[in-house]
Formats: structure tokens, C-alpha cells, sequence
């Protein structure tokens, strides 16, 4: 919008020059005015210009620092996904979760169908056959991590910040209630430095492409998900690598 009103306004002064020269200035005088005008004509095109490649700008510059934040939630989502896999809950201890990615152990499992013989009665016996899973070994957590910066995943690139962990409970199902986490950070002092105005803007989006809201977050204290609130984009290189 105010790209637009810029323009109109170079309109209305160039019109209204243009009217005051033919108007008021000696012939003598029109070469000075001339090159006051091409100056100001080229002062108002760089305006112009920069107003149209700001917005542009800014979101390439925003995605290659979203991008490095959202790497850093995705090895903490790994890291309590994993947690969860042997503790049955997630945990809000960012100390805790090193500590078990450099020490946890993995079950490594085997599921196989046994048949067994039950005794319905009166002398009637019928074959059952039932899933039993046996575990066969383990392996350890730092498999998944060895190569990663897990020491410095709470660390939001960028910043001086930390990313805030956070876990609940939400109720599934009518009695159920399962556990969850968040891991988040605001998206200000990601984009410090950046244009207050296009900056304001980007703490309110909604739109299915983009990243939503003020926060760059994964999981969620309020429903039970491990997503992150950023579009499938910024998981194209995860998709790569995985086919690879």
C-alpha cells in the first residue's frame, strides 16, 4: 500500500511541476529546473525500486534463517520422540535430553504370531494365534544423532535466544490422556535487523504457506502432534536426503 501511494504521489508532483515550469518559470530558467526535476526523478525511481525488492528480499532472508531454526526443532522433535520410545513420556529437561541421546539405549524388538491351544469348554479346545513381541537387543540413541550439533539444538541460530521446552498432558479421547511437548521461540529476534514494518507483518500470517503466527514452533501443548507449524517447503531437503 504505501509502494502504491508512493507512486501516485511521484504522479501528482511530477503533473504539478510540470504545470508550475510551463507556468511560472522564464524560458531562461527552465534548464535549472530541468535538472532539479531529473534528479528528482531518479531519487524517486531508486524509492520506488527499493520499495518493490524490500518485500523480496525479505522473504529470501527470512527463509534461510527459518530454515536454520527449523533444523535445530527437528533434532530436538527427534531427540524426544525417541525419549518418549523408552520413558513413555516426553521430558521439559533440555539437560535430560542430551544425556539420553549420548546414553539412551533402544530396544530393538521382534514381532512374531504364536498359536496356543485355549480350552473353551466342555472338552472343546481351539487354536489362538496372538502377536508376541520379544526384544532381541539394543542399540544406542547417539546412533541417530552421530554427525548432528545435538549439544547446541536448543540454541536458536541467529540469537542469543534458547528455544522454550515445554511438555503436558491433552486428552486424547474421552479419558485417554496422552502426553505431549512444544519447543518454540518467537519469531522477533529471529528477524532483528530486518524491516519493523515487514517484520509486524510477518508475526500475523495465516496463510497455509507460510510460517504461522509469531512463533516458530514444534509439537504443541494443546493437541496431540509432533508437526511443526512451518509448510511442507522447509521439509523438501529432509525428503531428498531420505531418498538418497
Amino acid at each position: 500500500m504505501s509502494l502504491l501511494l508512493m507512486i501516485i504521489a511521484a504522479l501528482l508532483v511530477a503533473i504539478l511541476l510540470a504545470w508550475v515550469i510551463v507556468k511560472f518559470v522564464p524560458l531562461k530558467l527552465r534548464w535549472l529546473v530541468s535538472i532539479i526535476l531529473l534528479a528528482t526523478s531518479v531519487f524517486l525511481a531508486i524509492k520506488i525500486y527499493d520499495g518493490i525488492m524490500e518485500p523480496i528480499k525479505f522473504n529470501k532472508d527470512k527463509k534461510v534463517r527459518y530454515a536454520k531454526v527449523i533444523k535445530n526443532l527437528k533434532l530436538i522433535r527427534d531427540a524426544e520422540v525417541k525419549y518418549k520410545e523408552v520413558n513413555g513420556t516426553y521430558t521439559n529437561s533440555k539437560d535430560s535430553l542430551i544425556n539420553f541421546i549420548e546414553n539412551g539405549q533402544l530396544a530393538l524388538t521382534e514381532t512374531k504370531n504364536v498359536e496356543e491351544e485355549v480350552d473353551k469348554g466342555g472338552g472343546i479346545k481351539v487354536k489362538v494365534s496372538k502377536k508376541v513381541i520379544d526384544t532381541i537387543g539394543y542399540e544406542p540413541v547417539m546412533k541417530y544423532f552421530e554427525g548432528k550439533d545435538y549439544k547446541g539444538m536448543f540454541d536458536v541460530p541467529g540469537t542469543d535466544k534458547q528455544f522454550e521446552l515445554a511438555t503436558g498432558m491433552v486428552e486424547k479421547v474421552a479419558g485417554l490422556n496422552v502426553p505431549v511437548f512444544e519447543a518454540k521461540v518467537s519469531k522477533e529476534p529471529i528477524l532483528q535487523g530486518m524491516p519493523r514494518s515487514l517484520v509486524k507483518q510477518e508475526l500475523e500470517v495465516i496463510e497455509a504457506d507460510q510460517v504461522k503466527g509469531a512463533f516458530i514452533a514444534v509439537g504443541s501443548l494443546s493437541e496431540v502432534t509432533t508437526g511443526g507449524n512451518w509448510p511442507p517447503s522447509y521439509d523438501k531437503n529432509d525428503a531428498a536426503a531420505k531418498k538418497e
